[in-house]
């Protein structure tokens, strides 16, 4: 027997690919499934089953396409009612892989379709848990997503459900029962998650806040509910696409793997309502960028952010992308349902500026440099584009907090004439907010290199006292 977590950091989310004696199972695949294809093949298996956890909303899963390709049997835990083929498991029903077993376990709350697969080994042992979202390493996942969908539920009637599939279905197996959960820390799926991807269910109930044997079931709901920041927009949209299916990928990537020219990509961008997704490294992008771009880079949370701030995903786009990295882009924002790239450029940006195209910059300064001017000038518009939390937590004293979560929101806020000195905690999300508040007209902003852990480490502006995120929780 063999269990393998293949983890995506971009979205913090695991998969798993389960072998036993010649067969295989794959539990919640990201839509790229070619890592599970190459697996089996290497390992001379036949793909039988993918199991799916529960219907995603921070991702496409990859389930119709892995079954398509393999003949796998999609299954489905209790109450799901996809529109394509699928086995919709009974509580307690068992899969039978090689010489193992996989059993069906319905833990509604997270969604109510939400089930956890139990694995048996060769002795019919119980040994691991594959949790998706219903139970994470140092959290839960959070019930509030489903009502955007089904508008007949609660946030407290999903806790509610949650609690009691917590403390009738998983806190009763042994306490050496491995825990694979769906999510890792960093995922918006909750918000205590360990960095740790894997424990033992025992200790589980001694460090997870919401296993409390002592909490009472109304304790449980005001605890999980309690501090939960409204989820990305693109989430219940995600929960459509892997309800009714959607394009295979192989098609998107054709469509959106097309090199244009620095005049065809112009023309396509002044003729359409295409946005131009400029994905490389923030202090690269700061040099020199077609004007109106926006930037996320794609070495960060990329996936997450897209779906954060792009509010549409059939929003056609043109992507500028470092050299060969179009297809992994294309990818990546498939994997959260952008399947509307229509291009990117040929050559990246360097193609444009040789051509001697219309070019945008973004100043950027270090943190010794802004710390001196902070002290020179005593008075300077910062704006923090950090969660609330994390500005709660520790920020310079005067800074005004802007998440970038919900900067369309907030842009009234920000004075045209005003010069801002704009960080986030690390440098990637404080180009992303510029280059948003440049292509809607703003032009006073200055970048802080490193955000504020570099400011922080130059120790000379004052900072509020520091607050454990968990206490603020």
């Amino acid at each position: 027997m063999k269990v393998e977590q293949i983890y995506t950091g971009c979205l913090a989310e695991a998969a798993y690919y389960i072998v036993s004696d010649g067969e295989a199972a794959v539990i919640d695949p990201l839509r790229d499934i070619q890592p599970f294809i190459e697996r089996a093949n290497q390992d001379n298996v036949i793909i039988k089953y993918v199991f799916e956890t529960h219907f995603h909303a921070d991702f496409v899963s990859g389930h119709l396409d892995l079954a398509e390709k393999t003949g796998a049997e999609i299954v489905f835990g209790p109450s799901a009612q996809p529109a394509y083929p699928a086995l919709i498991a009974k509580d307690g029903q068992e899969f039978r892989i090689g010489k193992i077993s996989i059993r069906a376990i319905h833990t509604p709350g997270h969604t109510m379709e939400s089930t956890c697969y139990l694995l048996l080994d060769e002795q019919g042992k119980e040994v691991a848990i594959f949790t998706g979202d219903t139970l994470f390493i140092g959290d839960v996942g959070r019930p509030d997503l489903a009502q955007h969908v089904i508008s007949g539920l609660t946030e407290e009637k999903l806790a509610g459900h949650l609690y009691d599939s917590l403390h009738t279905k998983i806190l009763p197996l042994s306490d050496t029962i491995i825990i694979y959960p769906g999510h890792g820390a960093g995922s918006a799926c909750g918000k205590k998650m360990s960095n740790e991807r894997t424990d033992t269910l025992g200790n589980q109930k001694k460090h997870n806040y919401a296993l409390n044997p002592n909490l009472t079931k109304k304790q449980f709901i005001q605890q999980v509910l309690d501090g939960l920041m409204p989820p990305p927009g693109y989430f219940p949209y995600n929960v459509l696409l892997n309800i009714k299916g959607y394009e295979k990928l192989d098609k998107v990537i054709e469509r959106g793997n097309k090199a244009l020219s620095h005049g065809t990509f112009e023309a396509i961008a002044n003729t359409t309502d295409a946005i131009i997704l400029d994905v490389r490294p923030a202090q690269i992008f700061a040099k020199g960028f077609i004007p109106d771009s926006i930037n996320i880079g794609l070495d960060g949370q990329f996936a997450s952010w897209v779906g954060t701030l792009i509010t549409d995903l059939k929003q056609p786009i043109l992507l500028v992308t470092e050299s060969g990295k179009e297809q992994e882009t294309i990818t990546r924002l498939a994997r959260v349902g952008y399947d509307n790239c229509i291009g990117y450029l040929e050559g990246g940006f360097e193609t444009w500026k040789v051509a001697q195209m219309e070019t945008d910059q973004i100043e950027s300064i270090s943190a010794e440099q802004f710390s001196e001017l902070l002290i020179e000038k005593s008075k300077l518009a910062v704006l923090d584009v950090r969660r609330k939390s994390e500005y709660d937590s520790e920020h310079i004293v005067g800074a005004e907090n802007l998440p970038l979560d919900f900067l369309n929101q907030y842009m009234s806020q920000i004075k045209p004439e005003q010069t801002y000195y704009v960080h986030c905690a690390g440098g990637y999300r404080s180009m992303t907010a510029i280059s948003i508040l440049k292509a809607r007209g703003f032009q006073n902003l200055v970048d802080v290199k490193g955000g504020f852990s570099a400011i922080k480490s130059v120790n000379k502006v004052p900072l509020t006292e520091y607050v454990c995120p968990t206490t603020l929780l």
